[in-house]
């Protein structure tokens, strides 16, 4: 049965047809229209069902708040469960089912919970599972987690077609919402030569002014809106978006806006939405005002709508919400949809106003089109199982008592409106509440600040508590010039365009109606709709002393749902503060967290996708490994060479080779991945002394020191060689996969406590090719090459550096080993790198020059006893654990992690520490392994006194090595304890073991004397 009226609809096109799809009918439209206008249109009134109980639900609002009318989108690929059909623009093609239901969206099984209402209160889940009650717990758990959730994800195997993309900017001036006062800020700030950005989430500018009948300068407001967008597209400085969301504001003037680009006409050659990242120096709010339902019992039933909701679908889209619609109010704005109700030839039985007086000029003008007004009433019951069929009436100031039954097939309902406060509380701006209004709205002398103190938000309009159009637009504009003056802008004067629409009078507070209603078992009152929230579950948990708004919030889930509270939120704080006998804003609100509406997970990532969704990063060298067979290994977002087998050869066996060569001849090693962080300044020897353990501000220019580097937990978490390269200047190294890390370790502590320091820091990890010259041939080949650098032991000691060229190339040449072999860590530009490599593979030849990759290096790292980050290190681990007390300056009074390391646990002397291991037998102790005790411990699973950190199989010593944290491990030097071997233990078999020795953890060269020569 269509509803659409044979005239009317302002945003649709009725020359043009357009087929959709629901639920597997064909149904169509008209070029814009929603897809819940679409819908209204074709009669299909009930769109999907409640999370909680399944009741029926139809749509309540029209724009981004709608709670009931979530739908999946497209199908296979392109499916997109919980889109709202409010918001989805209609398109040749659309495919939509509803969701939450089964066999039927009519027929559900899940209603049967609405019959069990009474034993699923509020908190049943906590309170059913808070104890071990097999019953319940194996009968109830599993029907709930195969209940919960709305639509269904989309299937996996499907890859998403659409394509995303991240647009980033930065303005003077971002305006968030295109209605009258976002159009009038726009235009005083492009007239003061600011950048605007201006963003309006639907398609169409201007609000809620032409459906209310708003008159602006003596003419519609539709006229004057498109006056003003078309004098704002000639503003060059002034940029439009419609399609885009404003989600949230963050610190410093950041925003994030989602548009949607492509979802109202999808087109594969351009990106189905965009996010926006932008840097704005002051952030206008003209967001508006959202309508609040009434809680009255049953005002879930589909066909129950907001007042403004049902002007809309008539105005906008040409759609009859009912042909008798009964209008219950505490406001005069209701009337408005009551008189476009009466224009399209419908008919309105009352208007049920639960004032006891209302004599406004639109209340005279109902009475005077026929429109019975029924003042202090209210609605004591809708009647109907899958709609509404009629209405029950009762006094207001009552307790539910019946007086009266007027048939009707729709409500309208109106219980005042609430300013869009979301983006003005992101960043911690306070609220105030209006009594007069019965809302919250900003106060301004408590904005967001930025880092200089200045307030960066701002509301406008309707969201700034100017909710009659007369205050709009000089609200906007007084807001606009103020904004514009703290940075610097000023707006040349203009005249003020002047809005009017019939004067209202003072709403009444109407939070539950009837007054005096109590529960009933089949008349309940809705708070929030899709979680199915009831006012009885609001006054539950305060008589179970949830007073706390955010704790009645969880226990309830009032606002939880994805609208996220638009419409219940203020309601819900209503009657908690009712129930707690104290006033609303002693209650407070909730919080207001981004995104405003919910935003693609696709949008998150933009091209973040298939090859580039991790981007891998390559050394300089990476092409020659590619080609000469490297098996990679993952680092981080590096890849790098693990070894390089030759044919026939196991990676084992290439291994092997690779550390032989290197400790007989020559080895090199692309080290491009380590981590190199300038640090500069006067303050950086200060700086670096506070973040390492051991002192960096004495290191001489020309000097390399090691350096450990702790959280402020007191856990090791990096370490590396730096290099002082002038006064002030440091190039820190650190572990591969920590640069970025460490960088941004860096910069928070640069930026958050020691602000005033002169320390500038820069990563430049990508911008050095890196390769490590190893073994007793590492000078001889360099020396070959032609250095105008003195490479002998006398000039250039172990732990130094030097600058230079070397085979006619830049380099700085780092004397650091991490091998125990003679070692020469050469950097030379990145654009170099790769002819610098070839240049030592061919002057090396002779040599027997061999690359080597990341297990060789690990195997000769532990043959010499260097701990590895990662390995010796899981987040839990101090530098004494590891035996490197000699790494920590007894001089300093203070660096990151020294008081914490100082606490009573983290001196115990029964924690573990690191020690070298040998098997008896030579073979490879697993990875990983504890070391068996005595004894069980609390869980009855056996003690353990140890465990294995990094095991290797040695080429070098022909046999199997390892180091571990064993308890009081180096003051047991020379015993023996066993090994657990086995990974996974079969029931009634003892595990296998292993003995190993407890030795030291250098188990080559202890004396250091092959990289000192």
């Amino acid at each position: 049965m269509s509803t659409r009226l044979p005239t009317g609809g302002r945003l649709i096109d009725r020359t043009a047809k357009i087929a959709f799809t629901f639920n597997g009918k064909r149904l169509q439209g008209h070029p814009g229209d929603t897809l819940a206008s679409a819908l209204l249109a074709s009669g299909q009134t009930i769109l999907g069902r409640s999370f909680k109980y399944h009741r029926p639900r139809g749509v309540v609002a029209s724009g981004a708040e709608e709670p009931n009318a979530l739908v999946n989108l497209g199908r296979g690929p392109t499916h997109e469960p919980n889109q709202r059909a409010t918001v989805t623009e209609l398109f040749d093609g659309l495919t939509a089912t509803s969701q939450n239901h089964w066999p039927s969206l009519e027929w559900d099984i899940g209603e049967v919970n609405a019959a069990l209402a009474r034993f699923l209160p509020a908190g049943f889940y906590y309170k059913t599972f808070i104890h071990p009650r097999p019953f319940w717990k194996h009968v109830f758990e599993p029907f709930i987690r195969q209940s919960a959730g709305l639509g269904k994800a989309p299937d996996p195997k499907h890859q998403d077609p659409d394509r995303y993309e991240h647009f980033y900017a930065h303005t003077d001036v971002v305006i968030a919402g295109g209605g009258i006062a976002g159009l009038q800020a726009a235009l005083e700030a492009g007239r003061a030569g600011a950048t605007v950005i201006l963003c309006e989430q639907t398609a169409h500018w201007g609000g809620r002014a032409p459906v209310d009948g708003v008159e602006i300068d003596g003419q519609p407001a539709e006229d004057w809106i498109n006056d003003t967008v078309q004098a704002l597209e000639g503003m060059e400085n002034v940029h439009l978006r419609l399609r885009t969301m404003v989600a949230g504001v963050y610190d410093h003037g950041y925003v994030i806006a989602y548009e949607r680009v492509t979802d109202h006409a999808p087109d594969p050659d351009a990106p189905r939405h965009r996010l926006w990242r932008i840097r704005a120096g002051r952030i206008i709010a003209a967001t508006g005002a959202l309508e609040r339902p009434l809680s009255f019992p049953g005002n879930d039933k589909p066909r129950v709508m907001l007042a403004s909701a049902m002007r809309d679908y008539l105005v906008n889209w040409g759609v009859s919400p009912g042909d008798r619609t009964v209008v219950v109010t505490n406001n005069d704005d209701a009337y408005r949809t009551a008189l476009a109700i009466k224009a399209a030839g419908l008919d309105v039985p009352c208007i049920v106003d639960a004032r006891e007086t209302a004599d406004g000029p639109l209340v005279q003008e109902a009475r005077a089109r026929g429109i019975r007004v029924l003042t202090g009433m209210g609605i004591a019951n809708v009647k109907g199982l899958r709609g509404v069929v009629a209405v029950q009436l009762g006094r207001q100031a009552g307790e539910g008592t019946v007086v009266e039954d007027v048939v009707c097939d729709a409500v309208a309902m109106s219980g005042g409106w609430s300013p869009v406060v979301h983006l003005w509380s992101h960043c911690g701006g306070k609220l105030s509440w209006d009594a007069a209004g019965a809302f919250f709205r900003p106060d301004p002398d408590r904005p967001p600040t930025n880092q200089h103190g200045e307030g960066f938000v701002v509301c406008a309009g309707a969201a700034d508590g100017a909710l009659h159009a007369s205050e709009t637009l000089e609200n906007a504009s007084t807001t606009a010039r103020k904004t514009l003056a703290s940075i610097g802008k000023l707006a040349p004067d203009a005249a003020v365009s002047k809005a009017t629409a019939a004067a209202e009078a003072p709403l009444a507070p109407v939070w539950i109606m009837p007054q005096g209603a109590g529960p009933k078992k089949r008349a309940k009152m809705w708070l929030d709709f899709q979680n199915d929230v009831k006012v009885s579950d609001v006054q539950l948990a305060a008589r179970e002393g949830y007073e706390s708004v955010e704790h009645t919030k969880r226990y309830t889930t009032l606002g939880m749902a994805t609208d996220q509270g638009k419409l219940s939120n203020i309601n819900g704080l209503a009657v908690l503060a009712d129930a707690l006998g104290e006033d609303i804003p002693r209650v407070g609100t909730t919080t207001f967290r981004p995104p405003y509406t919910p935003i693609s997970m696709g949008a998150i990532a933009g091209e973040a996708r298939g090859a580039i969704f991790q981007p891998l990063r390559r050394t300089p060298i990476h092409g020659w490994h590619e080609a000469n067979g490297a098996h990679w290994e993952p680092v981080g977002h590096w890849r790098r060479p693990y070894c390089f087998p030759r044919k026939g050869e196991s990676h084992r066996d290439a291994v092997n080779r690779e550390i032989t060569a290197t400790r007989t001849s020559l080895g090199l090693l692309d080290a491009s991945t380590l981590g190199k962080i300038v640090v500069k300044g006067p303050d950086a020897g200060r700086f670096l002394d506070m973040l390492y353990t051991n002192m960096m501000s004495t290191l001489k220019p020309g000097k390399c020191r090691y350096g450990l580097m702790c959280s402020e937990n007191g856990f090791l978490m990096d370490d590396g060689v730096v290099a002082r390269l002038d006064e002030d200047t440091f190039l820190c190294h650190t572990t591969t996969g920590g640069a970025d890390r460490i960088h941004a370790h860096m910069e928070d502590w640069l930026q958050t406590e020691w602000w005033d320091w002169k320390v500038y820091t820069a990563n430049v990890t990508e911008q050095w090719a890196q390769i490590a010259v190893v073994g007793p041939k590492a000078r001889a080949v360099l020396d070959k090459l032609g250095a105008d650098i003195d490479l002998s032991d006398a000039a250039l000691p172990f732990m130094a550096w030097a600058e230079g060229r070397i085979g006619g190339i830049d380099a700085r040449v780092f004397r650091i080993s991490f091998s125990g072999e003679l070692s020469f860590e050469v950097a030379v530009p990145a654009s170099l790198g790769r002819a610098f490599w070839d240049k030592l593979l061919e002057a090396g030849a002779e040599f027997g020059a061999t690359p080597y990759g990341t297990e060789a290096l690990h195997v000769m790292r532990a043959e010499k006893g260097f701990i590895m980050i990662g390995d010796e290190t899981d987040g839990t681990v101090i530098p004494q654990d590891l035996g490197l007390d000699w790494a920590i300056s007894k001089k300093k009074d203070d660096y990151l992690g020294k008081r914490a390391q100082e606490r009573a646990h983290m001196t115990d002397p029964a924690r573990w520490k690191l020690v070298g291991l040998e098997t008896l037998d030579g073979s490879v102790l697993p990875d990983g392994s504890y070391a068996l005790a005595e004894g069980v411990n609390e869980n009855g699973q056996g003690n353990t006194q140890g465990r294995v950190t990094s095991t290797y199989y040695s080429p070098t010593l022909g046999r199997g090595i390892a180091m571990g944290l064993v308890l009081n491990g180096p003051d047991r030097m020379g015993e023996v304890i066993t090994f657990n071997t086995t990974k996974k233990t079969v029931k009634g078999e003892a595990p296998k073991t292993v003995q190993a020795r407890i030795v030291s953890p250098v188990f080559y060269d202890p004396e250091g004397e092959k990289q000192n020569v």
